[in-house]
């Protein structure tokens, strides 16, 4: 009687079948690290056709500088009994193909006992392309940490709940605060305590309207507290991300402090300089009240005098025409000093040296304070320079007669290479240069506004107890000068 035949067993075959649909290399190797198995995605892979690699040692798909190291690896891997594991946790496992290319790759590693000794099997996969994309992911990051510690403006992201993220190497500077010591802090470390609920709101606000970026403030200064406890003026924009963590908020933010300030003097010297121009006008409506209106009230007077008596005392008449003539001499006087302090002739008609010289020769008649003058005989400036060193000079010694206290003073004008250098030093009191300005004074913001309007600068060194020294330097533009 003839037996039915026996049933196929497929498994070995469904099991090619897949290890050859695999999209993963799979190699296995036996004991001796002989390669025994090799599917079409290793050939893809590695380059090499299966049967330039059967029974070849795992080393020919490595680079010569692992090949010891894998092998080990392999041994102790095969002493643990562990059936699988990744390989290369801690650091890129690489690979090499047919043309010598080394490419990094992912693998895991696992082993089977058999009748016929241990089978070790390895499934990788070329992670070139990510491995790259990492490398210029890390090198965007570097490019953007080096573009954010370089910026001049500090730079401050934080999440959702307002913790601090991202503090840059400016905002080190401008807080005060060293980036480890307020990462992961609340915001609120860098504000005054009572702008925190305020600041909260408005970015919860900022939050829903959506609007990818905006002006803080919205035309007001706002205020930052750095790690001294000191508050001051800064101007802010935000900007808003939306993420897969969630919101993150940017802050790029300006230490405006040194602005504000000069905005603040700028408003006192104008205030003060209208104050000084109303005691000017005060003072000229004084002196021509008293003098010359006075004068002019008596002139009137003998004039109607002599008109009167002129036949019937001609002897008396003529004296007091005498004496007429000596009070039109004062007037002349008078009238002359007042316009020379509004604007002395000589600086129109002589030029900036007579009128420099005449500034100095009555600061020291009416200070008593000897003043050298070092100053080119030759010197010519024309507007809007003369005018402004003439005042520059005249400023400068009202305020060492007004409140140095001093017993020698100097000046110096020159011009260097295309700009005009002034210099007026005293031997007086001093003064802290950081301190608070006189009320009423004009001080020396009045010299710096000047400079300034020229496109110059004043240096200041002064101290208490050893004098002061006023320098300023102000660029000529070529052709303008002799105008």
């Amino acid at each position: 009687m003839q037996l039915p035949p026996a049933p196929v067993d497929n498994s070995a075959a469904r099991l090619a079948g897949l290890l050859e649909s695999a999209m993963d290399a799979i190699i296995t190797v036996d004991a001796q690290q002989n390669i025994v198995l090799y599917n079409r995605a290793a050939e893809s892979i590695f380059g090499w056709p299966r049967a330039e690699v059967m029974n070849q040692p795992l080393g020919k798909l490595l680079p010569q500088r692992y090949r010891g190291n894998h092998g080990e690896h392999v041994r102790r891997f095969g002493a643990t009994g562990v059936t699988s594991r990744r390989m290369g946790a801690t650091s890129v496992v690489y690979g090499l193909r047919s043309d010598g290319q080394e490419f990094p790759v992912d693998a895991a590693i696992s082993q089977l006992d058999t009748p016929e000794g241990k089978l070790y099997t390895v499934i990788l996969r070329d992670v070139t392309e990510r491995v790259r994309a990492d490398q210029e992911q890390s090198r965007l990051a570097a490019r953007l940490g080096g573009l954010l510690d370089s910026a001049m403006d500090g730079i401050i992201t934080i999440d959702e709940a307002q913790r601090i993220v991202l503090y840059n190497r400016a905002a080190e500077k401008i807080f005060g605060w060293a980036a480890a010591s307020v990462l992961g802090r609340p915001l609120d470390v860098l504000m005054p305590d009572s702008f925190h609920a305020l600041h909260r709101m408005h970015v919860q606000r900022f939050a829903a309207t959506g609007v990818s970026s905006r002006r803080m403030g919205d035309g007001t200064v706002i205020h930052g507290k750095r790690a001294s406890g000191e508050e001051f003026p800064l101007d802010a924009s935000i900007s808003q991300l939306d993420t897969p963590e969630g919101k993150l908020f940017t802050v790029i933010l300006r230490d405006v402090s040194e602005r504000v300030r000069a905005q603040e003097e700028l408003a006192a010297f104008a205030a003060e300089a209208s104050a000084i121009r109303e005691q000017e006008k005060t003072r000229v409506a004084r002196e021509l009240h008293d003098e010359l209106a006075q004068s002019l009230t008596a002139l009137k007077m003998d004039t109607i005098w002599v008109r009167d008596n002129l036949s019937a005392a001609p002897e008396a008449a003529t004296a007091k025409l005498a004496g007429m003539l000596e009070m039109l001499d004062s007037s002349v006087a008078a009238t002359r000093r007042i316009a020379a302090d509004l604007r002395p002739l000589l600086l129109d008609d002589l030029g900036l040296v007579p009128a420099v010289q005449w500034l100095v020769q009555n600061f020291t008649n009416r200070c008593g304070v000897d003043c050298e003058l070092d100053m080119d005989e030759d010197l010519e400036l024309g507007e809007p320079y003369a005018t402004a060193v003439f005042r520059m000079v005249q400023e400068s010694l009202a305020n060492v007669a007004k409140h140095a206290r001093a017993t020698q003073a100097s000046v110096r004008v020159a011009v260097l290479e295309h700009e005009v250098m002034l210099k007026v030093a005293d031997n007086g009191c001093g003064f802290e240069p950081g301190g608070a300005r006189k009320p009423l004074s004009l001080g020396l913001v009045g010299l710096r506004e000047r400079a300034e309007l020229l496109k110059g600068a004043v240096r200041i060194d002064a101290a208490p107890g050893r004098g002061t020294v006023v320098e300023a330097k102000i660029p000529i533009v070529v052709g303008r000068a002799q105008e």
